[in-house]
C-alpha cells in the first residue's frame, strides 16, 4: 500500500528537505506536487484541500521561518498533518464491559466481513488473551455460515451454530445467551452484506444493532474501492453508531486513498488493517507509523512487534545454542531462517517497514518472495547429508540438485555463496551476544549481506 504515493511524496519533499530558507514560491511548488500526488492516490478532494491548507498555514508561520533547519521542520509538519488526517494515534477496541463484549461487523458484500471476523477473533485470542465466540447472522448467502465455521476452526475459537431458517435477530439473541452462560469475554457477530446500500439492508442492520447492543460496531470496507470506501462508510455511519473501521485488502491497494480519507469523512477511526489473506494478516492501525511509511521513514516498531510475535523463539534459541557450541550454520538452519521470514509476511512485507526503501530504487523487484521460494526448493532437492555439509556438493551433485528443483546450476551456486555469507554473519552475531543479536542479523538474509550498499541481489 502507498507505493506510488510514497515515491511521489518523497521525491517532492527531498527537494525541500535541505533548504536553508523556505519561501512562498518553493513551498507553493512542493505543495502543488503533494496535492497532485494525493489526488492520484484517490484521496477524497475535501481531505486533500484541508490537508494542503493546514500544511501551508504552518509552513509560512514562525514555526518554520525561525527554525535552523526549515526543510526538516517542513517535513515534520507534513508528517504530523498526515497523522492528523488519519487520526493521530491508535484507537484500540473498547472491551471494558461485563462479558460478553459484543462486536458487530457491518459492510457491503465482498468487503471481507467473514474473513475479518475470524482474523479479529484470532487477534483477540492470541494478542489480548480473550476467550472468543463467533456467530454468523448472514442468512442470505448460503456459504456464509459454513465459511465462518471453517475459519473459526482454523483459528481455534468457539463457533456458535446458526442456520438459514432462523431470523438474524433470533440468531444474535441466542448467541448472546450462549456466550453469557459460557463466560466468554467477546462475541463477534458477522452480519449480512448487500451489493449496494439499500433501505431493507439498513433497516435490518439497525434492528440487529438494537438487539445486540454492541460495545463496538465496526464497518468493514475494501480499501481497493478508494475514496468510495470513505463515502460508503459515511452512509453506514449515518444509520449506525459506528465506533470504527476495518480497512481490508490493503495489501492490494497501491494508492492508499481510502486510508487517508475514511477518518476525515466519517469522523470514525480506522482500528485495523487487513494486510493479506491469511488469518493472522490483521494489524492494529497506527497513523503515526503509517505516516512514517508513506514518507519513506519506515516502521521499525511494527517490524519489531511482528518479529516478537511470529519468530519461533524456541527454535531461535536452539540455533543460537548450537552455534555457541561451535557447530556450523548448515543449510537446514538456512532453510529454517527462510521459513521464519515467511511467517513474518515475506520479504515484501518486511521491506515495506524498513526505512529508506524509497531511496533504493527497484530493490523490491529484485528481492521478492519468489526468490526465497526457489532457494527453499534447491535446499529441499538436496540429501540430508548435503544440507548438513554443503562442502560435499561437487559438480555432479550440483547438476542433480538444480535439475530436481527445476533451476539452473548458477542459481545453486548463488545459494551456496549466500549461505557462506550468512554462516559468517551468524558466527559473528552469536559471538557477540546470543539469540537477540543473532535475530537482529535478519538483515543479513538479504542477498549481499544486508541493505546498506544494496547491490548483490541473486537473479533467480
Amino acid at each position: 500500500m502507498f507505493d506510488n504515493l510514497s515515491n511521489r511524496l518523497t521525491s517532492s519533499l527531498d527537494r525541500i528537505r535541505g533548504r536553508a530558507k523556505l519561501t512562498d514560491d518553493n513551498i507553493k511548488e512542493v505543495l502543488r506536487e503533494v496535492r497532485m500526488a494525493l489526488l492520484e492516490a484517490d484521496v477524497a478532494l475535501p481531505v486533500v484541500k484541508d490537508f494542503i491548507e493546514a500544511v501551508r498555514e504552518r509552513a509560512i508561520g514562525t514555526e518554520v521561518s525561525k527554525s535552523l533547519s526549515p526543510g526538516q521542520v517542513f517535513l515534520k509538519i507534513v508528517k504530523q498533518e498526515l497523522e492528523n488526517v488519519m487520526g493521530q494515534a491508535n484507537d484500540g477496541l473498547n472491551l471494558r464491559v461485563a462479558g460478553p463484549a459484543v462486536i458487530l461487523l457491518a459492510g457491503l458484500q465482498g468487503a471481507g466481513k467473514t474473513t475479518s471476523a475470524a482474523k479479529l477473533a484470532k487477534y483477540l485470542k492470541e494478542r489480548e488473551k480473550k476467550s472468543v465466540s463467533v456467530v454468523s447472522a448472514d442468512v442470505y448467502r448460503p456459504a456464509a455460515i459454513k465459511q465462518l465455521e471453517t475459519l473459526a476452526g482454523e483459528v481455534g475459537v468457539d463457533f456458535i451454530p446458526s442456520d438459514l431458517s432462523q431470523k438474524p435477530i433470533d440468531i444474535v439473541n441466542s448467541a448472546i445467551d450462549y456466550a453469557k452462560k459460557a463466560h466468554k469475554d467477546v462475541l463477534i457477530v458477522d452480519t449480512a452484506g448487500r451489493l449496494a446500500i439499500d433501505d431493507d439492508m439498513m433497516a435490518e442492520i439497525k434492528a440487529l444493532h438494537a438487539a445486540a447492543n454492541p460495545i463496538e460496531t465496526l464497518f468493514v470496507v475494501d480499501a481497493m474501492t478508494g475514496q468510495d470506501a470513505a463515502n460508503t462508510a459515511k452512509a453506514f455511519g449515518d444509520i449506525l453508531p459506528l465506533t470504527g473501521v476495518i480497512l481490508t485488502k490493503t495489501d492490494g491497494d497501491a494508492r492508499g486513498g481510502a486510508a487517508l480519507s475514511v477518518r476525515h469523512i466519517t469522523g470514525k477511526p480506522i482500528k485495523f488493517l487487513g494486510v493479506g489473506e491469511k488469518t493472522d494478516a490483521l494489524e492494529p492501525f497506527h497513523p503515526d507509523r503509517l505516516a512514517s511509511r508513506i514518507l519513506g521513514m519506515g516502521d521499525m516498531l511494527s517490524l519489531i512487534e511482528e518479529a516478537e510475535q511470529k519468530i519461533d523463539k524456541e527454535k531461535a534459541e536452539k540455533l543460537a545454542g548450537k552455534l555457541k557450541k561451535g557447530k556450523g550454520f548448515d543449510l537446514e538452519d538456512f532453510k529454517e531462517q527462510l521459513q521464519q521470514m515467511k511467517n513474518m509476511g515475506g520479504m515484501s512485507s518486511m521491506l515495506d517497514k524498513m526505512p529508506g526503501m524509497g531511496q533504493l530504487g527497484n530493490v523490491k523487484d529484485k528481492v521478492n518472495d519468489k526468490m526465497f521460494v526457489q532457494m527453499e526448493a534447491l535446499i529441499n532437492s538436496m540429501t540430508s547429508a548435503e544440507r548438513r555439509n554443503p562442502d560435499v556438493i561437487n559438480g555432479s551433485r550440483k547438476k542433480r540438485i538444480s535439475t530436481g528443483a527445476g533451476l539452473q546450476i548458477q542459481d545453486l551456486n548463488r545459494l551456496l555463496k549466500q549461505h557462506k555469507q550468512m554462516q559468517k554473519m551468524m558466527k559473528k552475531m552469536t559471538a557477540k551476544g546470543g539469540m537477540q543479536k543473532m535475530m537482529r542479523g535478519l538483515g543479513g538474509m538479504m542477498p549481499g549481506g544486508g541493505m546498506p550498499g544494496g547491490g548483490n541481489f541473486p537473479k533467480f
